[in-house]
């Protein structure tokens, strides 16, 4: 078995997590390939001391990998997923962050868990893509154009609201007078979109979610719309600039720029180990049913 790791390391409650995962997966002789720069933070901490295989860029993933195992939080998922691309490798998250909707998998049992990995005992949960194209082109967004919670808009270096002006496949829909815009998908439901009073959506419902942040018009509200949907923005405002990010990752845009969203042809896959599903993450995390009265 041939299998990808990359992580963030926090002191307190990521080492007994790595340590329980290389020393499993050393026991039942996978062939582990390791991220170079979280293997150069595990020699530096002397967490591991044995010499691995690595990797440290999309190109050397390839569908020879049965899956990575991600560990961290939501955020290292997200930067995994700039590393899977369109390879089709399942991504697993172990929870090493507090939150966390995508790395579903907890640091308790961790061997009972790997031992899932190891069976191939999971399932894949296929996960809607954002992409971005800007015109005029931005190199910083054509690097890595596609986004895997959110797109979204917002204003910089001011405290006065932005104008978006929004088409929905060619057709005007409004113009958003407010603080940014959020094109989120399924799994960025839970995330930046649901801060701002978005719904949540199921990971495999085939909507996106378009979420005003602290919009001027109040009567402006979130709206979901089919995830084949062409977006189409053009954002105006009091500065020069405004910020895009895709996930984590920011540029500064020119105002005028037009930008156009779509979903991406691939998508990522998320894998499932039996019993820690969305819904019951769901629960968990939103601490539903948490009452006297149940």
């Amino acid at each position: 078995m041939k299998v990808a790791i990359y992580g963030q390391y926090y002191q307190n409650s990521t080492e007994p997590i790595i340590k329980d995962i290389f020393v499993f997966f050393n026991k039942n002789n996978v062939d582990l390939y390791i991220e170079s720069n979280f293997l150069k933070i595990l020699y530096d901490k002397e967490i591991v001391k044995k010499e691995y295989k690595t990797f440290s860029s999309h190109e050397e993933l390839d569908n020879s990998f049965d899956i990575l195992i991600s560990i961290g939080g939501d955020g290292t998922i997200l930067r995994a997923a700039t590393l899977v691309r369109d390879s089709g490798i399942p991504i697993l998250g172990i929870n090493a962050g507090r939150l966390g909707f995508l790395a579903s998998v907890q640091k308790d049992h961790i061997e009972d868990f790997m031992q899932f990995v190891i069976d191939k005992n999971y399932s894949l949960s296929p996960r809607t893509l954002l992409s971005l194209e800007v015109e005029p082109e931005i190199a910083d967004v054509k690097a890595i154009n596609f986004a895997m919670n959110e797109i979204s808009v917002s204003r910089k270096d001011t405290t006065s609201m932005i104008t978006i002006e929004t088409w929905l496949n060619g057709e005007y829909l409004n113009s958003y007078w407010a603080d940014g815009l959020i094109i989120a998908t399924p799994t960025g439901s839970t995330g930046y979109s649901l801060s701002c009073g978005g719904p949540i959506l199921t990971p495999d419902a085939g909507s996106l979610v378009i979420t005003p942040i602290a919009p001027h018009n109040l009567n402006a509200r979130p709206l979901v719309i089919p995830d084949n949907t062409e977006i189409r923005l053009r954002v105006t405002g009091r500065e020069e600039q405004y910020l895009v990010s895709l996930d984590s990752r920011i540029a500064s845009v020119p105002n005028e720029s037009v930008l156009t969203i779509r979903k991406t042809p691939f998508q990522i896959n998320m894998a499932e180990i039996p019993g820690e599903t969305f819904l019951k993450t769901l629960r968990k995390k939103l601490l539903w049913g948490e009452d006297k009265r149940n």
